[in-house]
């Protein structure tokens, strides 16, 4: 019976599973079965233990993915590229992988389109296609089908991009209609993932969403180690204008994004905060009752501060998230950073009592 249903199931692999997309697990398992692409083959069991079927195969190894070509009609795209160039092999790979099982032609269409959440008799699809809807609107899929030849021909990308693809803004509030201007090569290579993902919409190979992403924060990911070790930050009037979601808002807005994103349309997926860098290590370090971080010029910085830190402090930005609101109707559980760190704090003096 098990076996019966997961075949019936619709399909969602997830490429690069770590911690967002094990966020986005418990959200896809009620309706989906969830695959993981990995490329350590010792996550394996961790991934099993998250009720995910794994897949060991790597990017950078076009030969280790042909498992992938037809497995799933929705693919959750959330591996950063590789770590030189301009272009991003990685997503090139991928959708050439993907691409081999297009030719299934216009007849996989109509189920292909994800995510269905119950099964229904062919002749009730055959009724729904007569009146042009398709698998996402009617929320079908065929009873005794399963997705075997739904899944020849993937329709659904989401791909976990970066604000970083801006550049420097001057702290100006920008939305998605902002032309992209990588500063960096880690900018231009997510560019590059965005064209390519593009193309292929317009193709008709593949519909594509594309999330950019700010700076992911959650308990687990505050910069505690960097207060601890007092690394500085910038003065105000040196200081940069920061962007930031919390990882369990993150994954709900890329799977919100599978079923409800738009086809080569882009969002922000960021809260409502408007900070500056110092500002966020100030709120951090008071929740948590450390030292704040010493201020320095940016001249000064220059020579105290590693590239890849200093990197981010060149960029000031700040990010409209009208559309994640008014399109995907999303309500997030952390509007800001306050909202979590109150939390925190109310946690602490809970446990305290």
């Amino acid at each position: 019976m098990n076996a019966t249903r997961n075949f019936r199931r619709p399909r969602v692999l997830i490429v690069g599973c770590g911690d967002v997309g094990l966020r986005c697990v418990p959200l896809l398992r009620p309706r989906a079965h969830v695959f993981a692409l990995t490329s350590h083959a010792g996550r394996c069991a961790e991934l099993r233990a998250a009720g995910v079927t794994p897949l060991v195969g790597n990017l950078d190894a076009r030969r280790s993915l042909k498992r992938l070509a037809g497995l799933a009609p929705t693919v959750m795209h959330l591996a950063p590229p590789q770590k030189t160039g301009d272009d991003d092999r990685r997503t090139r790979a991928l959708l050439a992988t993907l691409g081999t099982a297009a030719g299934a032609g216009r007849k996989a269409t109509f189920a292909a389109r994800l995510p269905a959440v119950r099964a229904v008799p062919v002749a009730r699809l055959r009724r729904a296609r007569a009146s042009r809807l398709d698998a996402e609107t009617a929320g079908i899929v065929p009873d005794g089908v399963g997705w075997t030849a739904a899944s020849r021909a993937p329709r659904r990308i989401v791909y976990a991009s970066t604000t970083g693809v801006y550049g420097d803004c001057g702290g100006a509030w920008i939305d998605e209609t902002r032309t992209p201007r990588p500063a960096n090569a880690r900018a231009k290579r997510r560019v590059s993932a965005e064209r390519q993902l593009r193309r292929a919409s317009a193709r008709g190979s593949v519909s594509a969403s594309i999330a950019r992403i700010p700076g992911i924060y959650a308990r687990s990911r505050l910069p505690l180690a960097r207060l601890e070790k007092g690394t500085p930050a910038l003065v105000d009037a040196d200081d940069v204008y920061t962007n930031h979601i919390h990882a369990d808002d993150l994954a709900a807005i890329l799977v919100r994004l599978a079923t409800h994103g738009r086809t080569a349309r882009v969002i922000h997926a960021s809260d409502d905060s408007s900070l500056k860098m110092g500002e966020y290590f100030d709120a951090v370090a008071d929740a948590f009752a450390l030292p704040r971080a010493p201020r320095i010029t940016r001249a000064q910085a220059e020579t105290q501060i590693e590239p890849m830190l200093l990197s981010f402090m060149r960029e000031s930005r700040r990010l409209v998230n009208r559309r994640l609101k008014d399109e995907l109707r999303v309500r997030l559980r952390y509007p800001s950073v306050g909202d979590f760190l109150r939390e925190v704090l109310r946690e602490v003096v809970k446990q305290g009592g």
